[in-house]
């Protein structure tokens, strides 16, 4: 604005102010100043009848002619506008001045003045409405939503605002009008901008007076989701036209690609994601034309792949996860039924075939020549006869089930589950798992090498990774199964499983510093049914190492539980599952992530995460393993550090709202993994140095490190993946002894754990 025309109205304003005493002469005594708390009316009715008046409340005033009232009411009405207009257009000059101002005048340019923002110059449409409320004038405008108005630092005019309804931006920040908006990708922002960033803030109190303002989100901007200011040290940089770049924290040296990936909503990612991105995609297996799987391993430099060239069931689960997150499901659609298809062909051994649920453990495609130069695709499952070993792979079907539910609960797509033949497929899986048996605990019995540790490592009999991968596939199959007359049995028999198995678990897995002291005072050789060492124990199995190395605020669930043993080692999976599928209580699932803060060292180190604590040595690794060149001491299963835990202990973390162990164990593999080429474990006490018989580009290496940088980046699709206490499972008895004279189980025990 010109500074002639500023200082008329300046003069004008003055002249006309300096003869308003005049007007009011013949008003003497008692003069009451003009109140805005009060409707501006003009009493028509005589004064002199005790109506209210509104210059004044004297009798004198009422002496006075109908055509003075309205003569000075018009002077009066003309002065206040003019002074109105001039402080406003003061207030728009300072606003619009390209000086760099003082702080104290900066308030001005953030001014809400009478409840309007932005009176000049608006660049978007305005609809004038007059908003009275409790006999206060309050001139609002509106966008085309409700407008907010601001409280003003001049006059102690009343604010309206609106509580109820958060003030949608939608159309008020044209992200065109200006330069680049990527400031937390170390893109400089345009003046302009960062002032209506500032103005179009979600909050009702202005930060102007604020020296640093720290992250401040705009929700749903148009392309933004969100945009994010990080740091703006000084509010004067902004205005003055000098802003401070932020902080490169992706390394994103394209600007272009910045832009679009704030713009489209999708997170852009730094150069150790996209080539985990480029390789995962390159381990996608075809069939037919359709993706259906990832390769175990692809490494180029390997001659002898061995089976890392097969779609292995628990190695695609965490890719399936990376492809769901990103939004990518054709893919693991493709493999849940290719596999379940797979689940039906005659499997057999030396001439004898194992239950008909049984899902395979890997599969290849294999390319079949035909008549007249032709080939034929076809899939040629590996249901354990030529695993190493030839064990059946028990974990297979278990992690089927539970990546069917995560497809679900991801795409919300549940009309896959509601399929009769997928219907059909988890059945016989329960079937299997359910079928009766010479056991006498509810936990699952299998051999040695049946599940990821697919070596001979002393884990036969009750291994607690079966048992939580077997109790959150109970758990999904409850979720999932369509309740029918021809279902309401296995219905049944799932729930009378899981409380069982819940109580077995957290009553007689659990170890802490007052369990071991109580197992070292326990008393062998008890024949009743009162017996306390129930599985009579030997005080002497306790190792020596556990006496040491077990934290006072930390516990955890042991490897194995059979007659007259107690598997005290540490296993990573289990623990991790126990805690995602809540097979522990509260109580225990926060004391077991305790326990790897407190043993960070051995149990994370170097590389995350052991694969199990501490490694076999000397004659008991001989013994046990039976000399397995693989799995010598701190190598392999045998104590190595295996990357593809870290989506697991991730998800867990999540879970129990401990996010910075998931994100320092994260930013430990992110150091190493892509420098490392992706190598399928690592070796030594502290995970130093890569396997000496690792893989390198292992896909589950390289989509568990993706799948945890996702999670991380939005916490809300944990819930997707994990379970809550189920407290129904603990009013479930099915013992039903009460009428003979054995005694009942105690559930009492269980539901006083999840209390505490």
């Amino acid at each position: 604005m010109p500074k002639t025309r500023f200082l008329r109205i300046s003069v004008v304003s003055a002249i006309v102010w300096s003869l308003f005493p005049r007007l009011w002469t013949p008003f003497p005594r008692q003069r009451t100043p003009i109140s805005l708390s009060k409707p501006l009316i003009i009493p028509r009715q005589n004064p002199l009848k005790g109506k209210p008046i509104f210059f004044s409340q004297s009798p004198h005033s009422a002496r006075t002619t109908k055509g003075d009232e309205k003569k000075r009411f018009h002077v009066v009405f003309f002065s206040i506008s003019i002074s109105l207009f001039s402080v406003m257009s003061v207030m728009n000059f300072i606003r619009n001045s390209p000086m760099k101002l003082p702080s104290r005048v900066l308030n001005l340019r953030n001014l809400s003045f009478f409840g309007f923002r932005h009176w000049f110059h608006h660049p978007f449409p305005c609809k004038q409405k007059l908003f009275c409320k409790t006999n206060a004038f309050l001139p609002n405008f509106s966008y085309n939503s409700q407008f907010h108005a601001y409280p003003s630092r001049f006059l102690p005019f009343r604010r309206v605002i609106n509580n109820t309804k958060k003030p949608n931006w939608s159309t008020s920040l044209d992200l065109s009008q200006s330069g680049s908006l990527s400031r937390p990708y170390g893109v400089s922002t345009d003046v302009r901008v960062a002032s209506r960033v500032r103005d179009l803030s979600t909050s009702v109190e202005t930060r102007v007076k604020d020296q640093n303002l720290d992250k401040f989100y705009l929700q749903n901007g148009i392309n933004v989701n969100p945009f994010v200011v990080e740091r703006i040290e000084k509010v004067e940089n902004v205005l003055g036209g000098e802003v401070p770049v932020a902080e490169d924290v992706n390394n994103v040296k394209n600007i272009g690609e910045a832009l679009e990936g704030r713009k489209s909503g999708i997170k852009v990612e730094n150069d150790i994601e996209k080539e985990a991105w480029n390789l995962l995609r390159g381990a996608v297996v075809t069939y037919c034309g359709s993706p259906v799987g990832t390769v175990a391993a692809n490494d180029p430099g390997d001659k002898q792949p061995l089976n890392y060239d097969q779609v292995f069931i628990r190695d695609f689960v965490p890719s399936a996860l990376a492809f769901l997150l990103k939004g990518e499901g054709e893919i693991v659609k493709n493999f849940l039924l290719h596999t379940l298809q797979l689940q039906s062909w005659e499997k057999t051994v030396d001439c004898y075939s194992p239950g008909q649920g049984l899902m395979p453990a890997s599969f290849k495609v294999r390319t079949v020549p035909l008549d007249g130069n032709k080939f034929e695709e076809v899939l040629d499952p590996d249901f354990g006869e030529s695993a190493i070993g030839r064990v059946a792979p028990v974990d297979s079907g278990l992690w089927w089930i539970i990546l069917l539910r995560a497809y679900g609960k991801i795409t919300g797509d549940c009309t896959l589950q509601e399929r009769v033949d997928v219907q059909t497929g988890i059945k016989l899986i329960l079937n299997l798992c359910l079928a009766d048996g010479f056991d006498m605990f509810p936990s699952l019995l299998v051999t040695d090498g049946s599940c990821m540790i697919d070596r001979r490592m002393g884990i036969h009999g009750h291994p607690l990774e079966i048992q939580a991968l077997f109790y959150a596939a109970l758990r999904s199959s409850l979720e999932m199964l369509t309740a029918n007359e021809s279902s309401k049995n296995l219905i049944r028999a799932i729930n009378n499983r899981l409380s069982a198995l819940s109580f077995h678990i957290r009553e007689y897995y659990w170890v802490d510093m007052k369990k071991i002291n109580e197992i070292y005072r326990y008393k062998t050789e008890e024949y009743s049914m009162d017996a306390t060492n129930k599985f009579n124990i030997y005080p002497e199995q306790i190792p020596s190492w556990l006496m040491d190395w077990i934290p006072e605020e930390g516990g955890y669930l042991i490897g194995n539980l059979q007659p007259a043993h107690m598997d005290f080692r540490f296993f990573t999976l289990g623990n991790l599952w126990s805690i995602v599928s809540s097979l522990g209580t509260p109580k225990q699932n926060e004391a077991i992530l305790n326990l790897i803060e407190a043993k960070w060292g051995d149990i994370v180190g170097h590389m995350p995460l052991k694969i199990l604590y501490p490694a076999v040595e000397n004659e008991e690794w001989r013994i046990i393993t039976g000399s397995d060149p693989k799995n010598t001491p701190w190598s392999y299963h045998n104590g190595g550090s295996w990357p593809t835990l870290l989506w697991q202990f991730t998800l867990a973390c999540i879970k129990m709202r401990r996010l910075e162990l998931a994100e320092k164990a994260v930013a430990l593999a992110e150091k190493r993994l892509s420098i490392d080429h992706w190598p399928e474990y690592y070796d030594t006490r502290n995970g130093k140095f890569i396997g000496k018989q690792s893989r390198l580009y292992q896909t589950w290496s390289i989509a568990g490190f993706l799948t945890s940088k996702m999670m991380l980046e939005n916490p809300e699709t944990g819930s997707l993946l994990f379970w809550d206490e189920d407290y129904n499972l603990l009013e479930i008895c099915v013992c039903g002894l009460s009428k003979s004279g054995r005694k009942k189980c105690s559930r009492g025990a269980a539901r006083s754990q999840i209390l505490i």
